[in-house]
């Protein structure tokens, strides 16, 4: 059995990915071409990082890790908007030893200082990855376990809701063939699609089972399906909802609902910090 890479055996993996894609690209974009290049069996993809806290598989994690070491190498950037790039578009490779060696370096320092000035430290290390944040653990555990199968139907209602459906309906408990409720997707107020969706309460993998399944029960009744889960999808899952002349899946993981659900407020409250640096060049200068 083919063992999961370590984050750090990830880091040239992941700089070929971005070289592939032209130097830049969204982390699924990375993810995806990480594992084509590398020609990951699906025992190892399916592998979970922590079922009990997290949705995420391991090779997914460690490939958080190896972004966020060799950002703070300087070897990549990211934008707001969650595109990775390589600072240098001549980088092929790094020394991964060397690039864990001078981050943690650089991290003892920085905790250092900050216990020197007596500023509060809230992780083991500075800037962990976003996918690696406490947030997304917490709001995992309470989808997954604290709140009832209805509950859930009502939040993914009113996510759709908040993301421009209209006439959407929660249907689940009347036993509709895996459809658990439907709407009208308007695209830009123009154009409308009818969409049914099955949202899965789940800490797995969804397989390309489920997905064949969902559309057995969405043929002739929409435009097009949405697939909304905690957990997250195969790679075959992934493929049957995209297959040629099948109707289209659109798919959300666990980590894209959590992204939407904190894009629209819903349970979760996004905090400012107020960072005041003092210039003082510019006093110099009066």
């Amino acid at each position: 059995m083919t063992k999961v890479p370590t984050f750090d055996q990830l880091m040239n993996p992941l700089i070929t990915a971005l070289r592939d894609l032209g130097g830049s690209g969204s982390i699924d974009e990375i993810y995806e071409r990480v594992i084509q290049n590398l020609k990951l069996p699906e025992d190892v993809l399916s592998v979970l990082h922590d079922p009990e806290a997290s949705n995420q598989t391991e090779v997914y994690y460690r490939l958080a890790w190896a972004r966020t070491y060799l950002k703070k190498y300087g070897a990549l950037t990211n934008s707001t908007r969650g595109i990775w790039a390589l600072a240098k578009p001549d980088l092929t490779t790094v020394d991964p030893k060397s690039v864990v060696r001078t981050v943690r370096e650089n991290d003892k320092k920085d905790k250092q200082a900050k216990a020197t000035t007596g500023t509060p430290r809230t992780t083991d290390e500075a800037d962990p990855p976003e996918e690696a944040q406490t947030w997304r653990t917490k709001l995992y555990h309470i989808l997954t376990k604290l709140i009832e199968p209805d509950a859930f139907e009502r939040l993914i209602q009113r996510l759709l809701r908040e993301s421009g459906f209209v006439q959407v309906e929660v249907t689940g408990r009347t036993g509709d063939g895996g459809i658990d409720g439907k709407g009208i997707a308007r695209i830009h107020g123009f154009m409308s699609f009818h969409v049914v969706f099955q949202c899965k309460r789940y800490s797995g993998i969804v397989s390309a089972s489920h997905i064949r399944d969902f559309r057995g029960a969405m043929v002739g009744r929409a435009d097009k399906g949405l697939f909304i889960t905690t957990g997250t999808f195969s790679r075959d899952a992934v493929k049957e909802a995209t297959r040629d002349g099948a109707p289209p899946i659109d798919l959300v993981d666990g980590d894209q609902l959590a992204d939407k659900l904190k894009e629209f407020s819903l349970g979760t409250k996004t905090e400012m910090i107020e960072n005041v640096t003092v210039d003082e060049a510019w006093f110099k200068q009066l």
